[in-house]
This record gives structure tokens, C-alpha cells and sequence, in this order.
């Protein structure tokens, strides 16, 4: 027996995904009769949002979660989360056409044979592309998008799936707790608070950059490993069909072949596709209707210029729909949790509780103590601006009791809410896009961990920094 077979089998298994978040349900549910139910009233407030009055928190009538609400949750959850579960289908059904008549195979072998050489100079600048979408509109949910892109050229350049992963994910975890004008954090944040809208962005730039470099850096130095000695890799033996995939010699020819002028020009509707979404979504507010009608006339679109039999783009239609089949899952899956709280009416006094710890902290502590509470909270309401309407009613009168500066709050809600969007496993496009790159959680987690706590203790220094100067206008 070798060494490799001997340390499997006294490893640990992670479970499934799905029992992990089962277990997370379930352990919920059972709170739901101890943490007593509450709610703030709602109120608009000057930008036309329903904020929370910190001051009208009051307990309501204990609804524990019944054996029955536990059954429907996950039923109700994929009620609740259909258009993200939408739009990762139709991710998949457009993305599977693209790939279908030789677009990505054609992109993945010039970039491939591009970087042949210096394949890990490719990472920052994706890592920076990824995160600078995410920093400007905040869609952390298109990461299921870009990871089936990244993956061939990742296993081409000679890395492995943590490495095709971590480079979408790293660069939105960047890019999205590190914004620059997320209207999920930052501008919410902002406007709640009565800040002047995006003030103070010289600050976040830097803190953008810093980010992404501490990123680019952890995942380059951990990429340039596994280039150099394949087999460190966590997921050699799982990649071991993909090197075949995408190294094989039918890929190469597939990828080799120059596009005739109709994939050319599928390709160019494409990207011009990708680009009014983009434009849509930054302009006119396109939400994920729009964004599911976009992919879909992509897929169709292009498989039509490129004369693909109607036949075989229904079926290769249906086949992207069936690959994104458990990404899709695991989204609907995740949202239960939230369900479960709502039901039983504790989301509302689990902040209660939160905000009293923090009111009682030193001046010098509160902004960390911010910072914890909503990295902590993040676990159970991955939602930015679902949190954002809740905390920031309280967190700003908190600020000024205090002494510190709301921009300084804030920030520290950036970074409490961002980094862990990318580690709790409650979190359902992040879920997702593990289970599209064929990375376990627990690989993922031995991966990002301490990444995120370098990026925990930047975001302290950033926090710590932002109150000796008075972060304002205030």
C-alpha cells in the first residue's frame, strides 16, 4: 500500500454539498425554538428604501419552525431563488452551444499556446477582469458563468481545477468586498447612511488594489507549485478527466482548426451579446430576467449564424441545462436557510443581539467588532443588500455614539459581508460554482483559508487606518 492510499483512507470525508446544508437547515430549525422572535418596523427611508427603525425592535409570538415547514423549506427555497437557478440553466444552455461549434476550444488554444511559457501571468490579469466587474456592479452570481471559460485553459496551461476556480472566484471575492461602486454594499451602505453617494473612493481604489494583489499573488505562487509538481495538486485524480478532456488529441485538433467566417462572426455576436448585458445591467438596471433572455439568444443566436441543425442545438440546448444541473440545485438548496428564519421571525433578533454586543465594545474595538458581526452574520443572510437594510439603521447611530466615522462602517460592512461570501458554504452561487469546477468544499476551504485570513487581517489594517484619519466627509 503506498503512502498516497494511506493517508486517503485515514483522511476525513467531507460530505455531500447537499448534506452539509441539510445539517445547516436542520441546526436552524432547532434554534428557531430557542432564539426568541422579534422584528423591527419597517420604514422608508429618503432614498426609498425599507430600512429598519433601530429603535421599534420588539418580540412577537415564538413560531418555531414545525417538522413540516422543515420538509417544505428547501421546496420553498427553490420557489424563492428561481431566477438564480434560471439563470444558471441558461448560462449553461448558452455556453454549451458556444462550445459546441468551436468558440472557447479556438479562444482556449491561442491563449494557451500564448502563455505556454508564462501561464501564470495570465492569473492576475483575469483575477483583475473579474474583479473589477464585480467591484463596479457587484454580480458575484456570474461566476458561474466564467468558470466553465476558465477551466480548459487553466488545465491546458498545466494547473488543475482549484487553480481555474480560485482564479473567478479570488477575483470576485476581491473585487466585491473590496468594491469601488457595488450597489449591493457600498451604495446602500452609503445612502442609508447618509453619506454622499460613492464618497470616499480614493480610499476604496487602494484598498482594491491591495486586495486583489494580496489575491493574485497567494494564487500565483500556489499555481507555479502545481506547474512545477502536478501530482500536490488536491484534485489530480479528479482532473485526471479533464487533462484527457482538454489535452487529448481531439480537443487539440477541434481547437486547432481556424474559424471559418460564420464562427467567426457567432463569435463576435456573442461577445457583442456579453456586452450589452454588461451595458444593460450598468445602465438601465437589467436584473436577471434580462440576463437569462441575453444568454439564451446568445445560445440560439449563434448555433443559428453558424447553420447548427435545430435538432442538435435543442438537444445541445438541453445538454448545457443538464451540466449546470447541480450548480442549480445547490443555489435552491441554500436559500431553505433563509426561509427557515423568516418563517419563524428570529433574523431580526439575531441582529438585535449583535448590535447590543457592539454597543457595549470599546471605541478602539467597535469597528472590528463590525467587521466580525457581519462576517459572522454573513453565514446565515449571504444577501449584501439584505443585511445592508437591516444593519445600517442600527450601525449608523451606533457610529456616532461611538466615535466612529459611518464611511468607516461602512467598510468594514464590505469586507464582513464580501470574503465569506466565498467560504460559507450557505452561500449558493459560491456552492454552485465548486460543483461546476469539480471542487469539494473541503478542497476549496483548505485552498482559500488563509488567503481569507490575509485578507482579514488587510481589512483590519484598512479599518484601523480608516478611523485614525477621520475616513469622511463623516
Amino acid at each position: 500500500m503506498n503512502t498516497n492510499e494511506t493517508r486517503t483512507k485515514k483522511t476525513f470525508r467531507m460530505p455531500n454539498a447537499f448534506v452539509i446544508l441539510l445539517l445547516v437547515i436542520a441546526a436552524v430549525s432547532l434554534l428557531t425554538y430557542v432564539i426568541p422572535a422579534g422584528i423591527y418596523n419597517q420604514t422608508p427611508n429618503a432614498g426609498g428604501y425599507m430600512v429598519a427603525d433601530p429603535d421599534s425592535y420588539h418580540l412577537v409570538e415564538q413560531s418555531p419552525v414545525t417538522f413540516r415547514q422543515f420538509l417544505t423549506a428547501i421546496p420553498t427555497g427553490f420557489v424563492e431563488a428561481a431566477w438564480p437557478i434560471a439563470m444558471t440553466l441558461f448560462v449553461g444552455a448558452a455556453f454549451a452551444v458556444v462550445q459546441k461549434i468551436g468558440l472557447i476550444p479556438a479562444a482556449i488554444e491561442h491563449l494557451a499556446h500564448k502563455y505556454s511559457t508564462k501561464g501564470t501571468l495570465v492569473i492576475p490579469f483575469m483575477m483583475f477582469v473579474f474583479a473589477m466587474i464585480d467591484s463596479f456592479i457587484g454580480t458575484p452570481e456570474l461566476v458561474v458563468i466564467y468558470i466553465p471559460i476558465v477551466m480548459p485553459l487553466m488545465i491546458r496551461l498545466g494547473f488543475d481545477s482549484v487553480t481555474a476556480v480560485a482564479t473567478v472566484l479570488c477575483g470576485s471575492a476581491a473585487g466585491f468586498s473590496a468594491a469601488l461602486t457595488n450597489p449591493f454594499t457600498v451604495a446602500i451602505g452609503q445612502q442609508i447612511s447618509g453619506l454622499p453617494l460613492y464618497s470616499a473612493t480614493w480610499y476604496r481604489i487602494i484598498t482594491f488594489v491591495v486586495t486583489w494583489g494580496i489575491g493574485a499573488l497567494y494564487l500565483m505562487r500556489y499555481a507555479k507549485k502545481i506547474q512545477a509538481n502536478p501530482s500536490l495538486s488536491n484534485t489530480w485524480k479528479e482532473d485526471e478527466a479533464k487533462r484527457e478532456k482538454y489535452c487529448g488529441a481531439g480537443y487539440s485538433a477541434q481547437a486547432g482548426r481556424k474559424l471559418d467566417g460564420r464562427q467567426k462572426a457567432a463569435a463576435g455576436f456573442s461577445a457583442a451579446m456579453f456586452l450589452l448585458m454588461l451595458v444593460g445591467m450598468i445602465l438601465f438596471k437589467w436584473d436577471m430576467p434580462e440576463m437569462c433572455a441575453i444568454f439564451l439568444v446568445m445560445g440560439v443566436g449563434a448555433g443559428l449564424i453558424v447553420r447548427m441543425n435545430v435538432d442538435e442545438l435543442c438537444d445541445t440546448l438541453v445538454q448545457g441545462c443538464s451540466d449546470m444541473m447541480l450548480g442549480a440545485l445547490v443555489i435552491g438548496a441554500s436559500r431553505a436557510i433563509s426561509v427557515v428564519m423568516t418563517e419563524a421571525n428570529i433574523i431580526h433578533s439575531v441582529v438585535h443581539a449583535l448590535a447590543s454586543v457592539l454597543t457595549d465594545l470599546p471605541k478602539v474595538i467597535t469597528v472590528l467588532g463590525i467587521l466580525l458581526a457581519v462576517t459572522l452574520l454573513n453565514f446565515l443572510i449571504p444577501s449584501g443588500s439584505g443585511k445592508a437594510v437591516v444593519l445600517f439603521p442600527i450601525l449608523a447611530p451606533l457610529a456616532d455614539i461611538v466615535g466612529l466615522t459611518r464611511q468607516t462602517c461602512v467598510l468594514a460592512y464590505q469586507f464582513g459581508d464580501g470574503f465569506t461570501n466565498y467560504l460559507w458554504p450557505t452561500v449558493g452561487y459560491f456552492m454552485a460554482g465548486l460543483s461546476i469546477g469539480g471542487v469539494s468544499w473541503q478542497k476549496w476551504t483548505r485552498f482559500y483559508f488563509p488567503l481569507f485570513l490575509m485578507w482579514l487581517c488587510s481589512s483590519t489594517a484598512f479599518l484601523m487606518i480608516a478611523q485614525l484619519i477621520h475616513l469622511g466627509p463623516f
